[in-house]
């Protein structure tokens, strides 16, 4: 008389489309770069692997963050705004100052008559890291010689002021994170 209802195979179907369309969506999402991670550093991300050892350069400042810039041949006035910069994002780390050391590396024609009103430390860079280097850029390396960030040079001193925030930034938040050093 009264049998139960078969269910049919709507509730299955619906149930299969439930689980299986959004693993699927992501998987398509993913799959053709439509999806920008969340992202917080300001800096650009080295390749791993990119360190002192792989340029075949002495470590300078073993277990230590340390702050590059390779100091041109000619250091005209966006190179000064650069130290500048270096300079005053060091003072803007406050208690973490210590941590951190800039470091100024110099190649042969480097002119370093430019070095006279600032207190960097230098360091001599063979041609391996010259050539990485060769775009003023400034790199943050950790205090296992890995080269991890990048901030290419920018034109203008209100953009190398901001990319000098973002240098503090994103170093305070490697220092908070990282127990070495």
């Amino acid at each position: 008389m009264n049998s139960p209802k078969k269910s049919g195979a709507k509730p299955l179907i619906l149930l299969f489309l439930v689980f299986v369309l959004p693993v699927a969506a992501a998987k398509i999402v993913l799959s053709l770069d439509l999806y920008q991670g969340g992202a917080t550093n300001k800096g650009k991300l080295l390749p791993v692997g990119t360190s002192y050892l792989s340029l075949k350069m002495d470590n300078p400042k073993p277990r230590e963050w340390q702050l590059l810039y390779l100091l041109p041949n000619k250091c005209d006035q966006q190179c000064q705004d650069h130290l500048y910069i270096l300079q005053q994002s060091h003072i803007a780390l406050g208690r973490d100052q210590d941590r951190v050391h800039t470091l100024i590396l110099l190649s042969q024609d480097s002119d370093t008559h430019a070095l006279a009103s600032y207190s960097f430390e230098t360091a001599k860079a063979n041609d391996a890291m010259i050539k990485m280097l060769d775009r003023q850029q400034m790199i943050v390396v950790d205090p296992l010689g890995s080269l991890v960030m990048e901030y290419p040079a920018v034109n203008g001193i209100d953009k190398q002021i901001m990319q000098g925030k973002s240098l503090v930034a994103d170093l305070r938040k490697m220092l908070k994170l990282s127990r070495l050093g």
